[in-house]
């Protein structure tokens, strides 16, 4: 499990600003970035997986800045909406691609990811390539993936909004499933209210740029808030 400590950062890309950001995440905590599109949930995301610095302010994982850990070292696991499976590779290699380039033997590659296949209910398409399978499959393939290198942070981008409401369901289940058997952190993006609420243990509401409000997600419907966070959640 790992803390973060998001302090004044702040980033511009483009025409978009990501204002300072001042936030906790807390070790072992599955925490909700709930905002319109083109709010900024993506880029603080990536910010945390130390995908780029920020203009001010530092990003740390248990104290020690993300920037400064060795990406092979960082322990996160990122898995975007479009999911990015390997097309040319079957759904066994894609498990297996980050711990073939760390390298870990074949009978480990193996052993972990007849595990995470078993888990995840793919283990009758192994031997497909990603084209073939549904959208839950490839969803739940790229979810294995991320989680074969035992990551302590999973990092996910509205991994459930291209799915129909059985297979979210399905997924909801396995995201909470993940969290028990591994202990990690987990940081989703969504903008949904329902799915916030329901899988999160606190959200953080960012809309242009801007993270207006933290609250416990079992808390998210009954508080007050400023009136651009009012009139996102429909209650102005």
């Amino acid at each position: 499990m790992s803390k973060i400590e998001i302090k004044d950062f702040s980033v511009r890309r483009g025409l978009f600003e990501l204002k300072p950001v001042n936030l906790t995440i807390n070790e072992g905590e599955i925490f909700a970035i709930l905002g319109h599109t083109g709010s900024g949930k993506t880029v603080l995301l990536e910010a945390i997986g130390g995908m780029f610095p920020g203009d001010t302010g530092q990003i740390l994982c248990d104290g020690i800045e993300v920037l400064k850990i060795p990406a092979s070292d960082r322990k996160l696991g990122f898995v975007y909406q479009s999911h990015v499976l390997f097309p040319h590779m079957k759904v066994r290699e894609n498990i297996e691609y980050g711990m073939k380039m760390n390298h870990f033997s074949k009978e480990k590659r193996r052993a972990v990811s007849e595990k995470l296949m078993k888990m995840f209910s793919i283990y009758h398409i192994k031997d497909q390539y990603p084209g073939t399978i549904s959208g839950g499959e490839s969803q739940r393939t790229a979810i294995a993936r991320a989680l074969a290198l035992e990551p302590h942070i999973l990092l996910l981008d509205e991994p459930f909004s291209a799915l129909d409401p059985s297979t979210r369901n399905n997924l909801y289940e396995e995201i909470r499933k993940i969290h028990e058997k591994f202990h990690c952190t987990i940081v989703f993006v969504t903008h949904d209210f329902a799915e916030a609420e329901r899988l999160a243990d606190r959200v953080g509401i960012l809309l242009d740029g801007e993270l207006l409000a933290v609250t416990k997600a079992k808390e998210l419907m009954k508080k007050e808030y400023c009136d651009k966070v009012e009139l996102f959640l429909g209650r102005k």
